[in-house]
Formats: structure tokens, sequence, C-alpha cells
């Protein structure tokens, strides 16, 4: 038998959901989800760009204001292959929709690279000038919305059981 969190959610919970063994994801390779493995490419390099913001905003080396723009690039571009696998599950599985961890995850999210976007093309034609201030406010706030959407992904995977191994069914019951 599963053993249920003894700490309270931050957001809704049903009992049934600690009860049966999962809903599997709708975009997986031989049973393994790819959303929860593909998360972490957009997540490292996002975060990477606030640290190497950082970096220049303490050295005020233009390495570090190269490095964030092109890791700023491939969080985008990997953000959006992530954001593909993820909505494929939010549209398919009625247990993501009905829970509010679904759609701060899908918002949240939707608002990270929207705001990664800005701050691509800010930086896109000159790299150093656009660090300082508006740059390093934008890489920072994009790390902290991943953050949070993060927690509430987790949310989705361990509190609720969406995109594991099991045999759930993907319709909710009415």
């Amino acid at each position: 038998m599963t053993q249920v969190p003894n700490i309270p959610p931050l957001i809704e919970s049903e009992p049934r959901d600690f009860e049966d063994t999962g809903i599997t994801s709708t975009v997986s390779v031989a049973g393994h989800p790819l959303h929860p493995l593909l998360v972490t490419f957009p997540v490292a390099f996002l975060v990477g760009a606030a640290a190497t913001d950082i970096g220049f905003w303490s050295s005020n080396d233009a390495f570090w204001a190269r490095a964030s723009l092109w890791l700023i690039g491939a969080g985008f571009i990997t953000g959006i292959v992530a954001a593909l696998t993820g909505i494929l599950d939010f549209l398919k599985i009625d247990r993501v929709r009905k829970r509010s961890a679904g759609w701060v995850h899908l918002f949240g999210n939707v608002a990270a690279l929207l705001i990664t976007l800005v701050n691509w093309i800010l930086r896109y034609s000159n790299p150093v000038e656009a660090v300082i201030p508006q740059g390093i406010v934008l890489s920072i706030l994009v790390s902290v919305i991943l953050g949070v959407t993060g927690w509430y992904g987790g949310e989705l995977a361990y509190r609720h059981k969406i995109g594991v191994v099991g045999r759930g069914s993907r319709r909710e019951p009415s």
C-alpha cells in the first residue's frame, strides 16, 4: 500500500489519488514519460543563465554575458520541446486539468517561456549591454517562476501520480 504523506498539501488533494496506481504519460518511450526528462534541460539552462548574469554583474567580463545569451537561447528552444510533451499530457489526462497544480504549472511555464523569449530578444544584438539591469532581473524572475512551477510539477507527479508507471485511467470519473 502506498504511504500517504503526512504533510498537508499546498493545493487540493483527492484521497483516491493516493489509492490508485497512477496514470501513465501520453508521451513516453517504453513506458518512461518524456516530459520529466526533457524539463531538466530548460531548467538547467535558464537557472544557469541567472548564474552567468550574476557572474557578469560581479566581474564585468563579457564572457559571462555571451554565455547567458547562449544559455537563454538553449533554454528557450529546449523549453518549447518540453512544453510540447507537457501540453499533450495536459490535454489528454483529465486529472491534470482538474487540479489547480496543473493550471499553475501550465500558466507559470508559459509565462517563463514568454519572459525568456523577451530576454533573448533584448540580448541578441548586444548581449553585454542588455544584462544590467533588465537582463539579470528577467533571468532571476524566470528562475523563481521555474522553482514554483517545478514544485507544482512535482505535486502532479508525486502527489497526484500523473505521468508515472501505472494502470489508472486518463479519464476521471464524473
